[in-house]
């Protein structure tokens, strides 16, 4: 909250309004006054403030019943009561209803001015937060996991169905796939979204600490036990525990993590009372954890715990048509972060871009965007914006030594733009020949499915070429 604070004051004295208006002005505040308590709510409409100081005893209708308008129109508003000394249980059931405070007459100016300021710092709070939660839900809703390909569509529909369930899941791929995405996304969209989103590295917690980061410790329970601490299963109780890199565990950890998702319940360390365990538990390894059963590396029957239902998130090597759209998506994204006015990429470096083999995934190639957009010059992205191992060889046969599958296709036709149209183009035809197929070319049921009109659905259909009656 940048802008002036702004106040909102009611009272049906204008001699008080207009000395508080004036205190308050002098402070910094964007003052607006309502001397009939009827209209303080349609002026809360247009003023949009932040505190309102409101008068308990009005006539007509009295400073309780304006707090309650106010807040049915913004539970955000912080609203702090005057009242006189003889009124004060009458205050108090002001702040059952939700006032912030109150302050009674005749009060002093400074204690009235701290007043305001604490109220004015909640709502500030209260703000930044709904922000943060704002910019939450856009980073992990699903259509900001970047990609038009088949096995992105596929992991965009799964999502949409394993979210609303409370089963376990289980997340394998390479480094950089975007595991903890996908576990934050399935998180978004539960049941259990408004309950914790809890992570932790199995992989970077030392073998002697598992037990105690899991499910705590009571005081005295080790040397450096000082007080009782609280492990990431109760700390995610009502929402999702996600156990990145579990592959990474030793033996007796992996015993410890099967009894309690066995048990459902769980003791800290140290301790005697059993705590019972509510959390939903999505898992993620970077290694194939089949192949880690069969090497006696991992246990079968915690593999068959976890892997209830599964995700395997292809490399970026293997989905080379996603790459136009993750550039695009990380040029805007660092553009605006670091306050640039980057347009987009040329076409030298869109072809560097499309033939390098990604080792790190789309975290590296999120990386390599964000160093050059911090580097550009200009307004497009070229050669010289990228780090130098994607530069070796240029006007040779590449860094990588040759294209991967599609390459050509997409070095074709470099312009960005143009990629992202095609792409979309082409997963949207997919899914309208997925749905026709799978409802017997019933185009409206198709249309109910893939959350259109059926008009529109008619129009995409003769814009992407599919003859009526094509669902193959």
């Amino acid at each position: 909250m940048n802008e002036s604070p702004r106040l909102l004051i009611v009272d049906d004295e204008t001699r008080i309004l207009s000395i508080l208006s004036k205190l308050f002005e002098e402070d910094g505040y964007e003052v607006e006054t309502s001397s009939e308590p009827e209209e303080a709510g349609s002026t809360a409409s247009e003023f949009h403030p932040h505190v309102a100081l409101v008068d308990l005893a009005m006539p007509g209708i009295d400073g309780i019943e304006v707090l309650s308008r106010l807040r049915t129109e913004n539970p955000r508003l912080q609203v702090v009561i005057m009242t006189a000394y003889g009124s004060i249980s009458s205050a108090v059931e002001a702040m059952r209803r939700g006032a912030f405070d109150y302050i009674t007459k005749p009060f002093d100016n400074d204690e009235l001015r701290l007043v305001i300021s604490r109220a004015l710092g909640v709502a500030r709070l209260e703000a930044r937060v709904e922000h943060l939660e704002t910019q939450l839900e856009a980073r992990f809703r699903p259509e900001n996991i970047v990609g038009t390909s088949g096995a992105m569509v596929d992991v965009f529909q799964r999502i949409a169905k394993v979210a609303p369930l409370d089963t376990t899941v289980l997340i394998q791929g390479a480094s950089g796939t975007g595991k903890e995405l996908v576990a934050r996304a399935i998180h978004r969209h539960s049941n259990r979204k408004d309950g914790p989103f809890v992570a932790i590295n199995c992989g970077a917690v030392p073998p002697n600490l598992v037990e105690s980061e899991f499910f705590g410790h009571e005081r005295g329970a080790f040397t450096d036990a000082r007080e009782r601490r609280r492990g990431r299963f109760e700390m995610a109780s009502g929402g999702t525990l996600f156990l990145d890199e579990v592959g990474e565990l030793s033996a007796a950890a992996q015993v410890g993590l099967l009894r309690v998702l066995e048990e459902g319940e769980f003791i800290r360390v140290g301790g005697e009372q059993s705590i019972r365990c509510d959390v939903r538990i999505i898992a993620a390894s970077n290694r194939d954890l089949a192949e880690a059963v069969e090497r006696d590396d991992f246990r079968d029957d915690l593999y068959w715990r976890l892997n209830v239902l599964a995700f395997q998130l292809p490399p970026l090597r293997d989905r080379p048509e996603d790459i136009p759209l993750l550039i695009d998506h990380f040029l805007h994204k660092y553009s605006d972060e670091i306050g640039r006015g980057i347009e987009g990429i040329d076409e030298t470096a869109l072809s560097l871009l499309v033939a390098h083999r990604w080792p790190g995934n789309v975290r590296e190639l999120e990386n390599t965007i964000e160093h050059a957009v911090a580097l550009a010059s200009g307004s497009l992205i070229n050669t010289e914006d990228l780090p130098p191992r994607l530069r070796v060889g240029i006007g040779g046969s590449g860094a990588q030594g040759g294209r991967g599958p599609g390459d050509e296709t997409m070095a074709g036709a470099c312009d960005l733009q143009g990629a992202v149209t095609r792409a979309q183009e082409a997963v949207e035809r997919r899914m309208i020949l997925q749905a026709l197929e799978g409802t017997g070319g019933n185009r409206t049921e198709a249309a109910r499915q893939l959350g259109i009109s059926r008009k529109t659905l008619f129009n995409k259909m003769r814009a992407l070429g599919i003859a009526e009656g094509e669902p193959d």
